[in-house]
């Protein structure tokens, strides 16, 4: 080969002797053809695929740019060159002997090179990215060749030719297009692998907080729909697969369980017994339906089929990168070891010095961009696989049939969405690990193998020990967490049990109480967090102590085995870095493998829930061919609610015309909306079929309202069409209701339509109906949610002969028989079947089903109506006090969106401060302590293998063996037990913060006043308590630790490198400040891209709950599409954010790794600059740290971004710890014993307002409540009733005037002396989780007789008696495991407990049937004659017996005197008692 080679160059082509000088060169002959040819292979390589678009493409090029014609005019000149050179080399040889071959064939080649090159330019013109990757590389090999021809043509000094290779440089990677919408699509070749196209997005962060419109669009391929389409047609084929297996494995069961029967032969009814019982055991799992005995079978297997087939491209690109990187990888020890020998060989060439730290460079630099494009494709692999099955479930949640609906609930399938797709995403980044792990541990081995031989063994076995004992800590301290999540939610359960009866606690003050329970649960949960906090301590030491062990046991073992081993630099230095590398996947396996585990059960989840059942409905025919002159027929219909389960409908045979008004009637349960479900095609269909012609809308019972505007909610869709949209609001009432809104229609409707009262939500769902202006309108009862006369407008408006929908096809479930004269025609329904249908005269004749109905109901209707008529008055004049909050919360919400900005430093020295600062100190020291004793240990062994210099042909002395193995272990030991001690430190101050900050806000949030919780979302505060404080306890002091060690790590390095070559020092400071900068635009950014994620993020659960909860609506309307399409854009604009926020951590990773390069190269070169003067070890120390910097600087950022993100958790509860207080709970001045003794209440020209910006509510009262007296209070809804209640217990402060009770005036004492001293039983009884006993008397003041007397007085004794555990009964969440009269009595008990002077009685309105309401009237009328009794009514004829009655209107009392004389005057009074048809007192006592 050689000969032939010197034959075609005339020269020779190799001679090793070349190299062994000082001016080392390459032959000519090389250089002609190795350093010429593989640029030029490599193109011609992968050249032509550059072309192809120009043959295939029919988009037009784009247009020529300046860039362009420099680009073409460069090659041709390039290619003139060549051309030129080829002339001159044949006219030489024309005129001499011929000349080499060479001469000739490379001037051709470059011609043919150059051609292909401006076509590849011109082809570019095709695609959006302008440049090519593939000729870049070319460019760049091109010039790395040419570097070293060049250099010998100058070196030389010889005019052969010129360096014709440098007047091309790779220009073409400097193209700027114009901007799109994503500049990652035009990006060049240089700025995509570099990500520098990211950087304006980085800029823009840090100038200013990003919104979500700042985020760039995502590429075309990466938007939900396109990755979905094709995860879904591959889906569809890898079901059908699994559904085929699913029914070969039911034949095979079936088969073996028929011969069972054959054996067994039992009589039937045994066996359907044996399979209730089956049927009865496995419902324990939630989620499980027990199908005969065994868990339901699904198709299985397919998923993850399916996600390798969608996104294989990825998949295989992300291997090609990894496996570079894992190979380059290996190259630095190597390089290394090179490095280290060339230092310690005096005779060695500089040139080769200087060659190894450029490959060390280089190879850094690869693997580093290696690395980041492998994560990004991994990372974008990950949202690309949640966004799929996101998607997927979607689509599901909309063709769902009711069985597969009913395994699952709303919250389980939200649940899939979030915990399993983002198991799915964490498991993408990762998937790698797999392979690659055992991989790097081979190749790891094998080299260190190489290194010292079977002493490898001893470190290994140290490494696969720590497994174990690792595993038993994780093991360990899973079940603390698991023993303190318990703590945890026992915790948040009171908390939110506070927090919603605060009004309780506060009028009881019953604070303390709740607050000592809540301090008991959370002392409990910090022991279990100090525990945790040890035990994680111990294992940090265990990871810590981990490499030390590993090289100290290898080298140990090393050195004793044998007298001869001696070790040195390269080895030691070579090994360092190859266990280093070693760390990293010996820590990711077993992660990834649990990652793993938990991945298979959410496949598991995910395949049973998208290989379900779909809807079947092939029952509701829509053809129009053979039947005219019918809207809806019902033939033999018979459908049913489970697939096997009993039919609610049967056999119905119903022909409805069009343009009829239909209503449908019969008892509760008689199958009505059965009847409309089956017209939706909800049900599972058993025989016959429907026909339905045109478009359908639909009304359910209970409203389904949107999270969006009122307006949208009414669209639904549509396109807007401003006069209809005005006659249908006014048809269905909502115009009063508008006026009330605070942004009219354009007012945003909370989730579940939580700012609406039931009846405007029903309004808003038959307007929606009305106005999609379908053919045919299925309503089902929708006139219930609304007031009677509200039902009398909308049936006369909208439904009615002369409404809006007269010319429509009207179905109507209806209750009420005042509207059934109207109707065309009467459907009569009884237990699923149609039994009688016609007119309303027919059906009175008939006297069937229907005339007992009416008579039935009828009765009830008229009760109702006239009930209904005493009301009205205050139905008008309802929604004006609920106005009010409604605006402070929107305000307030808004407010809390927008915390943005940078975090205090004030907020560190505040958490600091809670540690404690002594603390502080220590734990800092303790880490320095660690770092010194680690800079020790290098330093020693930097020593220790410069030995083997030093005895270089002794014996190596004994004794200096086992003080060198002695010192290092020594060192290492120290450096662990210094970290020991400062963990565990930190975990006691971490601890102690957490305490003391906790405290503090739950003692404040107890005594801030009422008003504060009226203008907060409880969530809000509930969120302080819940996730800040997880943070505060196990976050930030995570953060803090690793955040340290990174810093520690990295000034120790930077020390270790400056004592070998004290000139690195100069260039620590540009590097220091380029990562500075670097650090403070990506934190900024990226924690307002983490922000938008978890903002963008929510919207997409809620819709699916939405979605999900509203199907029927949905699916009536027919609009899946239109809620997958907005599914989507929801989706997208969180996967922006997503995607975005990963690009900006791989913008930072290259950038940063990028530093860590340079701190290498500058190492490596500094030892090669001061070659004589170092000995082997301290390089090796200086380079192999060098080679660790990089990590450490990446996860310095990480650490102080999250630490940043985190501390805020310490600002939020900070600003609930800073929020007023009211009034102090004890002062100075105590009220006298046994006061108040008479019970005598004064008012002086009271007022007060609910907050300082609003208008008073009590306007100037005076009057006086003498002793033992008997007062009703009455008015109409916003009079100040019930702030007069709150003005005596000061829940509300005074806003001028005083309250006098026995001539103590209330504003001097403290709360709760005064509290304690009132009772009132309240509106709504509100108990708390916890014993009965617990319930009545928290401060365990009254012996047990007392409870039970009054529990006997409450008429409670015989039914406490019968429960288990008696007093100690425990009470559920709001008292679920009681009736609402029951609780009322336990209220009642309470008050009877207490036994002040005076009760105030807020009379409950609605929740009381007419029998508890009696024994509480006459308990109290007993039991509290001798006490002041305010009753606040809002019936009258409760305070029709009272001494006097006061009357309130618009806050002032305009009437106060005996009943008996303010019936016998005309007034308020009189005109309220003639509406609720009270004429004298006695005909009232109930």
């Amino acid at each position: 080969m050689s000969a032939a080679l010197d034959e075609f160059c005339g020269s020779v082509f190799w001679n090793a002797s070349y190299l062994n000088r000082s001016d080392a060169d390459l032959p000519v002959c090389f250089q002609q053809t190795v350093l010429v040819w593989i640029p030029l292979v490599f193109l011609w390589i992968l050249g032509p695929w550059q072309i192809l678009p120009m043959c295939k493409s029919r988009d037009k090029k784009s247009s020529v740019t300046k860039l362009y014609i420099i680009k073409q005019v460069l090659t041709t000149l390039l290619m003139l060159t060549a051309v030129a050179e080829l002339v001159l080399t044949v006219v030489e040889g024309a005129e001499q002997d011929p000349l080499p071959a060479v001469q000739y064939t490379n001037p051709s080649l470059y011609i043919a090179t150059w051609l292909l090159v401006l076509l590849i330019h011109d082809a570019r013109r095709f695609c959006l990215r302008r440049d090519s990757g593939i000729l870049f590389c070319f460019w760049t090999l091109s010039l790395l060749c040419g570097v070293l021809t060049f250099q010998s043509l100058l070196r030389r000094a010889l005019q052969v030719g010129f360096g014709r290779k440098l007047s091309a440089s790779p220009l073409s990677s400097l193209v700027h297009t114009i901007d799109p919408s994503n500049p990652e699509v035009t990006a060049s070749f240089l700025s995509s692998i570099t990500f520098e196209w990211y950087s304006s997005m980085v800029f823009k962060g840090y100038r200013k907080p990003l919104e979500i419109e700042d985020v760039w669009e995502l590429k075309a391929k990466d938007k939900t729909q396109s990755i979905y389409a094709v995860f879904e047609k591959n889906m569809k084929t890898a079901v059908r697969k699994a559904q085929a297996e699913l029914e070969k494995r039911k034949r095979k069961k079936r088969r073996r369980e028929g011969d069972l029967d054959h054996v067994n032969n039992i009589s039937k009814a045994q066996s359907q017994d044996i399979l209730v019982l089956e049927e009865k055991q496995p419902k324990k799992k939630k989620g499980d339906k027990g199908d005969s005995g065994s868990q339901k079978d699904y198709p299985r297997g397919w998923l993850i089929k399916t996600l390798c087939k969608t996104f294989w491209q990825n998949l295989l690109l992300s291997v090609l990168f990894k496996v570079v990187h894992d190979v380059i990888v290996f190259v630095s020890p190597q390089l290394l070891k090179l490095l280290i020998a060339f230092v310690s060989d005096e005779e060695s060439f500089t040139w080769q010095g200087y060659m190894y730290a450029i490959l060390l460079f280089l190879s850094a630099l690869i693997q580093s961009l290696c690395l980041q494009q492998y994560f990004s494709l991994c990372f974008q692999l990950g949202i690309q696989v949640r966004a799929s099955l996101i998607a997927a479930i979607y689509k599901k949640s909309l063709t769902m049939s009711g069985a597969t609906r009913k395994e699952s609930t709303v919250g389980e399938t939200v649940n899939l969405m979030s915990a399993d797709a983002q198991r799915f995403m964490d498991m993408a980044n990762f998937v790698h690990q797999l392979w690659s792990s055992p991989l790097q541990i081979i190749l790891s081995i094998v080299f260190l193998w190489g290194e010292l031989g079977p002493s490898v063994l001893a470190g290994l076995a140290v490494m696969v020990l720590l497994i174990p004992i690792n595993a038993f800590l994780v093991a360990k301290s899973k079940t603390i967490q698991v023993r303190n999540m318990k703590n945890k939610d026992e915790r948040m359960k009171i908390m939110s049990e506070i927090l919603n009866g605060i009004k309780i606690l506060k009028l009881f003050a019953w604070e303390p109480s709740f607050e000592k329970r809540v301090n008991e649960i959370r002392a409990r949960e910090l022991k279990n967090l100090l525990n945790f906090s040890y035990l994680q301590s111990v294992s940090v030491f265990v990871f810590t102590c981990a490499p030390f062990l590993v090289s100290l046991a290898s080298f140990a073992v090393y050195v004793l085995v044998d007298e001869n081993n001696i070790l040195d630099a390269e080895k030691a230095f070579t090994a360092i870095s190859l266990f280093n590398v070693l760390r990293f996947p010996m820590a990711m396996l077993p992660m990834v493998l649990s990652s793993l585990v938990q991945t298979n059960v959410s496949t598991v989840r995910l395949e049973r829930y998208l290989g379900g059942e779909d809807l079947d409905t092939s029952a509701i025919h829509h053809s129009g061919s053979f039947l005219t002159g019918s809207a809806v027929r019902f033939s033999e219909a018979t459908f049913a609610w489970e697939q096997d389960g009993d039919a609610a409908i049967r056999d119905v045979n119903l022909d409805i015309t069009p343009g009829s008004l239909v209503a449908v009637v019969g008892a509760v349960g008689s199958g009505k909306s059965s009847l409309v479900s089956a017209m939706l095609g909800e049900m599972e269909h058993i025989k016959g079929h429907i026909n339905i012609q045109g478009s359908l809308a639909y009304v359910p019972q209970q409203a389904w309202i949107q999270n969006a505007t009122l307006k949208d909610n009414i669209l639904f869709g549509s396109e807007l069409d401003e006069t209809r949209y005005q006659q249908v609001i006014k048809a269905c009432a909502l115009l009063p209701d508008l006026e009330l809104l605070p942004a009219g229609d354009q007012t945003e409707i909370g989730e579940k339509g939580i700012n609406l009262s039931g009846g405007q939500k029903q309004r808003v769902s038959l307007a929606r109906a009305v106005y999609s202006n379908a053919d045919i309108y299925v309503l089902d009862d929708p006139l219930s949610a609304v007031d009677a006369h509200v039902g009398k407008y909308l049936f006369k408006h909208v439904l009615g002969p002369k409404g809006l929908l007269k010319n429509k096809t009207r179905i109507l479930v209806t209750h009420s028989i005042s509207f059934l004269p109207q109707v065309d025609n009467i459907v009569v329904m009884v237990a699923g079947a149609v039994t009688e249908q016609g007119s309303y005269g027919t059906l009175l004749a008939n006297r069937g089903a229907f005339a007992q109905f009416l008579n039935l109901y009828g009765r009830q209707e008229k009760d109702a109506s006239e009930k209904n008529t005493t009301e009205q008055g205050d139905e008008d004049t309802e929604p004006s006090v609920e106005e009010g909050p409604d605006d402070v919360v929107t305000m307030t919400l808004k407010r809390e969106a927008s915390i943005h900005r940078r975090v205090k430093f004030s907020m560190y020295l505040r958490y600091l401060r809670a540690v404690g600062l002594w603390y502080s100190f220590w734990v800092a020291m303790g880490y320095v302590g660690q770092y010194v004793a680690f800079v020790g240990t290098n330093l020693w062994l930097s020593a220790w293998t410069d030995d083997a210099q030093r005895y270089l042909n002794e014996t190596y002395p004994l004794e200096q063996r086992d003080l060198r193995i002695g010192v290092f272990g020594a060192l290492g030991v120290s450096q662990a037990l210094f970290l020991l001690f400062a963990t565990i430190l930190s975990a006691y101050g971490a601890t102690r913060a957490s305490r003391v900050m906790h405290q503090q806000l739950l003692s404040n949030i107890l005594r801030v006043p009422m008003s504060f919780y009226d203008t907060t979302p409880t969530g809000r505060i509930v969120n302080r308590f819940a996730k800040d404080i997880f943070t505060i306890d196990e976050t930030i002091p995570m953060s803090f630790r690793s955040w340290l060690s990174c810093l520690m790590g990295i000034i120790s390095t930077l020390l270790m490198i400056t004592l070998a070559t004290p000139f690195f020092a100069l260039i620590i400071i540009p590097l220091g400040i380029f990562y500075y900068f670097v650090l403070r635009f990506y934190v900024s950014t990226s924690r307002q891209l983490r922000r938008l994620d978890s903002v963008t993020r929510s919207p997409i659960y809620s819709h699916f709950g939405e979605t999900v909860s509203g199907l029927s609506v949905i699916r009536a309307y027919g609009h899946q599409a239109r809620f997958l399409k907005q599914n989507e854009i929801t989706m997208d604009i969180n996967q922006k954010s997503v995607y975005s926020w990963i690009i900006s951590n791989r913008w930072l990773a290259i950038r940063l790794e990028f530093v860590g390069s340079l701190v290498v190269f500058f190492s490596a070169l500094l030892a090669v600059i001061s070659k004589g003067t170092l000995e082997g070890g301290i390089v090796g120390l200086s380079v192999s740290s060098a080679l660790n910097v990089t990590q450490t600087l990446n996860w310095l950022v990480r650490t102080s971004s999250e630490l940043e993100t985190n501390i805020v958790a310490v600002e939020r509860v900070h600003e609930y710890t800073k929020v007023k207080n009211e009034a102090p709970w004890v002062t100075e001045k105590r009220p006298p014993r046994g006061w108040p003794s008479k019970g005598e209440i004064r008012f002086v020209d009271y007022k007060v307002r609910y907050r300082p910006e609003l208008e008073l509510v009590l306007q100037g009262i005076t009057c006086n409540i003498g002793s033992t007296e008997k007062v009703g209070v009455v008015g109409r809804t916003g009079a100040g009733k019930s702030s007069l209640t709150n003005c005596l217990f000061r829940v509300l402060e005074a806003a001028g005037g005083m309250i006098l009770i026995d001539e103590v005036d209330i504003t001097t004492i403290g709360l709760h002396d005064l509290r304690r001293n009132l009772t009132i039983i309240p509106q709504d009884p509100v108990l708390f989780t916890g014993t009965l006993r617990m319930n009545l008397d928290p401060f365990d003041q009254y012996t047990d007789e007392e409870v039970w007397k009054a529990l006997e007085l409450a008429h409670l004794k015989t039914f406490v008696q019968d429960l288990p555990g008696r007093l100690l009964y425990v009470v559920s969440e709001g008292g679920e495991n009681l009736s609402v009269g029951q609780r009322q009595l336990v209220c009642l008990a309470r008050a009877l407990l207490r036994k002040a002077k005076i009760l105030i009685l807020d009379e409950a309105t609605a929740a009381v049937d007419l029998e508890t309401d009696h024994l509480i009237q006459t308990t109290i009328r007993s039991e509290f004659a001798d006490c002041t009794v305010l009753t606040i009514a809002h019936r009258l004829h409760t305070i029709m017996d009272s001494d006097r009655v006061m009357v309130l209107q618009a806050g002032r009392i305009v009437e106060f005197d005996s009943p008996e004389e303010l019936l016998r005057k005309p007034g308020v009074f009189s005109m309220m008692a003639k509406d609720a048809g009270i004429t004298n007192t006695e005909t009232t006592t109930l």
